[in-house]
């Protein structure tokens, strides 16, 4: 079946542009984190149940009051979405190549605004830490297919800055949660605080599944998704979904093949461990810095500065970083380049602030600091889409999730609180913590020696020229694409 030229050149009007792709993924990114943020925030999160030495006892407030938590599972609700996360994410991944993924998408943002109403109606401990593991679930078709469709789409110029824009989400996302938790918990509760979390997804629920669905680069579906295949594959496809045991069967198979394909590809494990090595380092500053900064500076507002800090790095910094790729020219040895250089330049700014006992001179060389290591995110994304081929782009991010989050964040907390138990010492576990980046640095700066290849436009001849152009062609549109014999 050959697509009609005309078709393609002339394409009808579409409201979903390109731009108002990126802007809708944003928003989408953007409540995600709001929800990260809110459930710390002291008026969702709240305070235990506490009595003084003269018998006075308080009924606490938000979530630990409410269920009586101690902060061991205070801690285990604040994380437990990871789990659903970590084990959703390469299931996501690996439906995408059978599933069509902007459907993926529509059905685990449904997934997040259920689980999110959910919290609001829990009832206990177990209830709430069930609706946080759900969370994580609804979070991680997003978390895989996301980047993906934006590189996809974005023009050829300035597909990097796309990838810093939606990256730049996760620090606002989170300090907008942190006073959205704060004023609507702290006037009507926390639960409401759930229920106006669900109510800000649900449009992009909706939206998955009304919209016409997106077609991904790389990926062949079924016949449903006109003007992306041929016959022969629309046949093929056809035949796998015949059996479900046939189609589970070919599922693990496909998975498994794809994550040997993965682990063998020396690219894209060196920018991953480099990644785990960073985040483990991010992860303990964001857990721990306002505890750090209060004892070392005596901060009466460690919160609102650490966050403030942190706020305006990652937005300078990613979207800075990003646009710096793309200048040099998005390459894959350019963008380890930029990973070693910004990582190293900012290890020695974050050091040194540490080792300054004037508050002042920490703030402004933790901020230069906090800027370079943030202008990391655009380009480690980019390797992780452009080192392997299109098929394997949201397995790729799915399992680069993972492995941050299992090796870097999650591990680092603890370990550093055990680090600060032996050493007694803000200081001091601060400097070690942040010598981490230097060897984040140096895994990334052996990138640059790799032989590597843009794998973008592999295995993409199956897929329609309409694929290849995205800065031109409307993402969906309002008439099929005709056909002619």
């Amino acid at each position: 079946m050959a697509i009609d030229s005309t078709s393609l050149s002339e394409p009808a009007p579409s409201w979903f542009t390109p731009k108002r792709l990126l802007v809708v993924f944003c928003l989408i990114n953007m409540v995600n984190y709001v929800d990260r943020g809110a459930i710390a925030s002291n008026g969702v999160n709240g305070s235990p149940r506490s009595c003084t030495e003269s018998g006075v006892c308080s009924d606490g407030s938000g979530i630990q009051g409410d269920f009586d938590l101690n902060n061991f599972r205070d801690g285990v609700i604040s994380s437990a979405f990871m789990v659903g996360l970590l084990v959703a994410s390469p299931i996501f991944a690996s439906l995408a190549k059978s599933i069509n993924p902007f459907r993926l998408i529509g059905v685990g943002l449904s997934v997040f605004t259920l689980a999110v109403a959910g919290c609001g109606l829990s009832v206990d401990f177990w209830s709430i830490a069930f609706c946080r593991m759900l969370v994580g679930v609804g979070e991680a078709s997003f978390v895989s297919l996301a980047a993906p469709f934006i590189d996809d789409n974005a023009p050829l110029a300035q597909r990097t800055a796309w990838l810093g824009v939606f990256y730049m989400c996760i620090p606002t996302g989170i300090a907008v949660g942190y006073v959205y938790g704060g004023v609507v918990g702290g006037s009507v509760g926390w639960r409401y605080a759930f229920f106006g979390e669900a109510i800000l997804m649900l449009p992009f629920a909706i939206l998955g599944f009304v919209m016409k669905p997106l077609q991904m680069k790389g990926m062949s579906h079924d016949k449903n998704i006109l003007g992306s295949l041929n016959d022969e594959v629309t046949e093929h496809s056809s035949k796998k979904h015949s059996s479900y045991g046939i189609f589970s069967s070919n599922q693990l198979s496909r998975f498994w093949q794809d994550m040997k394909a993965l682990l063998l590809d020396k690219i894209y494990v060196i920018n991953v461990l480099g990644y785990i090595a960073y985040n483990f380092v991010i992860g303990a500053y964001s857990y721990w810095g306002p505890k750090a900064g209060y004892s070392i500076y005596q901060m009466n507002n460690a919160d609102i500065l650490f966050g403030g800090i942190t706020i305006i790095g990652g937005i300078v910094g990613t979207i800075g970083g990003s646009i710096i790729l793309d200048r040099m020219n998005s390459t894959i040895p350019n963008a380890f380049k930029l990973l070693s250089t910004a990582t190293f330049f900012g290890a020695i700014f974050c050091f040194s602030a540490f080792c300054f006992s004037n508050l002042y001179v920490y703030v402004v060389l933790f901020l230069i600091g906090e800027i370079l290591v943030f202008a990391t995110q655009g380009p480690v994304n980019f390797v992780c889409l452009h080192t392997v081929k299109p098929s394997l782009r949201p397995l790729s991010m799915a399992m680069s999730t993972v492995s941050i989050h299992v090796f870097g964040d999650v591990p680092s907390s603890p370990l550093v609180g055990l680090l600060q138990d032996n050493v007694n010492n803000w200081r001091i576990s601060a400097l070690i913590l942040t010598s981490v980046f230097f060897l984040a640095a140096g895994i990334w700066f052996t990138g640059i020696f790799l032989e590597s290849m843009d794998r973008y436009d592999e295995d993409s001849e199956h897929v329609a020229s309409v694929l290849e152009q995205p800065d031109v062609m409307p993402l969906l549109e309002n008439k099929p694409a005709t056909a002619s014999p």
